[in-house]
């Protein structure tokens, strides 16, 4: 039993220091490339993380994808909440703006606070490059026009995307699922916004044989 214990012991602690590699903070402006995390936004607003999340999910909304955010990422690991001189704090009226393709001040806020810091940029030229980037990648008009509950395969997800944008691969991105429920896609990027590869991204896809989008109202 004592060794049992052990080997449970020593297995968090390898997991625990695994994570702490990953995301480990780091000198802003120091990485390797981007990664634009693109949500579905109906399974969010299906799940109770929604909460009262009006702005997003309200009666009137019928968001498909929406920007997550635009992660600086490692070939190996990501930086998180780096330390910068900038306001932690992303004012009103320079995330309103964004309300089109980021449709809530609380994930504005956290996506600078968690990722954008890592960038070197300041919060006006992050939120640009974030716009830019979303405007970089063409949706597939299969979700764009989104009616009705639609079952379908990640790697099928994923061919969608490559049809749709010369230059991406199947290797230069991944998906995300939580359960049988699509999450979202996630596009690697260079830091001039040309599609990449990224074997560790594409590697953590999600491994669901089929997954569920639902509807745009």
């Amino acid at each position: 039993m004592k060794q049992f214990l052990t080997a449970v012991i020593l297995a968090c602690l390898a997991t625990s220091a695994s994570a702490q590699e990953r995301r480990q903070p780091q000198q802003p402006g120091v990485f390797d490339f981007y990664v634009l995390a693109l949500s579905w936004s109906p399974s969010f607003c299906s799940s109770q993380q929604a909460g009262k999340n009006d702005q997003q999910c309200g009666v009137k909304k019928d968001f498909g994808f929406i920007v997550h955010g635009l992660w600086p990422q490692n070939e190996k690991g990501y930086p998180v909440f780096c330390t910068t001189k900038e306001e932690k704090r992303v004012p009103t009226e320079l995330g309103r703006p964004l309300f089109d393709i980021m449709p809530s001040m609380g994930l504005i806020g956290n996506e600078w606070r968690k990722h954008g810091t890592c960038t070197g940029l300041n919060q006006q030229d992050y939120f640009a490059l974030v716009r830019k980037a979303y405007q970089k990648v063409r949706i597939p008009q299969d979700f764009a026009h989104s009616k009705g509950v639609l079952t379908i395969s990640p790697d099928q997800i994923e061919d969608k995307f490559v049809a749709a944008n010369a230059g991406l691969s199947r290797t230069g991105m991944s998906t995300s699922c939580k359960g049988r429920q699509f999450a979202e896609v996630r596009i690697c990027l260079t830091k001039d916004l040309q599609f990449r590869e990224c074997a560790e991204v594409d590697e953590d896809s999600c491994s669901a044989e089929q997954v569920t989008l639902p509807p745009v109202r």
